[in-house]
């Protein structure tokens, strides 16, 4: 059976997500596609995705195709670069075979990914992950030498408006299950009022539930415009040689900056400011503390973040995982013991109180005028 949609293109993943409406056919350019990449084409309800690159190349098990076929979406593998040049907005037809097609003129051809290949493509790269994994460490011990002045006081940290001092701070990444982990602690959230830190689109993901960022620390490749123009303060990530290529957006908003040179990710950076600021707790959300979380965002290493959680460990809480930690329903026996434990109390003190006692005996002489 033929599929038929609107073409949306774009070689970030992230940046189609936001063009995308239900009924269009992704088109992307995304080698080992990612959880959260997958994530996000399935709550827009594509028709399918046609993946110029290949979705598993086998160097880690990344999540990504399971998620979407999942989803019930199909994908249309390894299509090659061609399709990238496809006009967007273009009305395109996937035949059975993989065929694309444009107005009845062929584009290209790809492979439907199957749950039973992905299975097999996913144990493969599952026996290649010690290749891997070795390579990683090398390239995380390596970098780690040469960033480690990043927790010896190397690192100019800028000023902000925002008072962090003696307060809890909560950085939120959009990383897996970041909206559950959210919701998690909402009444955290509520409560102690910590100051709010986005890093790129985790300040989008604050504002969904209501929250206004204090903070917006980044590249800006991701975060809204409307995000930006209500927070605090913006600090944009800055790679070590001084270049910014966030800022322009920014200074285009019409919108004030501060930069933050340094290497390593935007939510190690975040953290670091929080650190150095004196914030008396830090909670993280989303963020990216695995091989696998690294390897997804294209990363051979982790120093910095090693590093940095190195020097700030003592008052980081990671909530990563917190949703999952307990979400047992609510059981009918225990709503039961609960209204029985409750009327206890109520028993008790209508038998010994003699306002009730006299409200009780009125009520039994009614009943007896009442009834016959």
């Amino acid at each position: 059976m033929s599929i038929t949609g609107t073409a949306k293109i774009d070689n970030k993943t992230k940046n189609l997500v936001k063009r995308l409406i239900p009924g269009d056919i992704a088109i992307i350019h995304h080698e080992d596609i990612d959880e959260v990449g997958a994530l996000g084409l399935s709550s827009r309800k594509v028709k399918a995705v046609i993946n110029a690159a290949k979705s598993i190349t086998g160097r880690y098990p990344n999540p990504g195709p399971a998620v979407l076929l999942d989803a019930n979406i199909p994908i249309v593998d390894n299509v090659g670069n061609q399709i990238m040049s496809l006009e967007e907005g273009s009305s395109i037809t996937i035949t059975d075979n993989g065929e694309i097609y444009n107005n009845n003129e062929f584009v290209a051809r790809g492979e439907f990914l199957t749950l039973d290949k992905v299975n097999a493509e996913m144990e493969s790269a599952r026996i290649n992950m010690e290749n891997s994994l070795n390579m990683f460490i090398n390239n995380t011990l390596a970098y780690a030498k040469k960033e480690k002045y990043l927790i010896m006081g190397g690192v100019e940290i800028p000023e902000i408006n925002t008072v962090i001092k003696n307060k809890h701070v909560l950085i939120v990444v959009r990383g897996n299950n970041y909206k559950e982990d959210l919701a998690a602690i909402k009444t955290y959230i509520d409560e102690v009022k910590p100051v709010l830190v986005g890093v790129d689109g985790g300040a989008d993901a604050l504002l969904e539930y209501g929250y206004t960022p204090d903070i917006i620390i980044g590249d800006m490749d991701s975060v809204t415009d409307e995000a930006l123009e209500v927070c605090k303060d913006i600090v944009v990530h800055a790679y070590p040689d001084g270049r910014a290529p966030g800022l322009t957006r920014v200074k285009e908003l019409g919108l004030d900056a501060k930069t933050f040179i340094s290497p390593g990710t935007s939510e190690d950076i975040a953290m670091l400011l929080a650190y150095e600021k004196r914030a008396d707790l830090i909670v993280a959300v989303g963020t990216h503390s695995s091989m696998i979380d690294f390897l997804e965002k294209g990363r051979k290493g982790m120093a910095s973040t090693f590093l940095v959680r190195l020097k700030i460990g003592s008052i980081l809480v990671d909530a990563k995982g917190v949703s999952k930690l307990y979400n047992q329903k609510l059981k009918p026996s225990y709503m039961i013991g609960l209204f029985a434990a409750a009327m206890v109390p109520i028993i008790v003190i209508s038998t010994m109180s003699p306002p009730i006692k006299h409200a009780i005996k009125l009520l039994e002489l009614r009943l007896k005028m009442l009834l016959p």
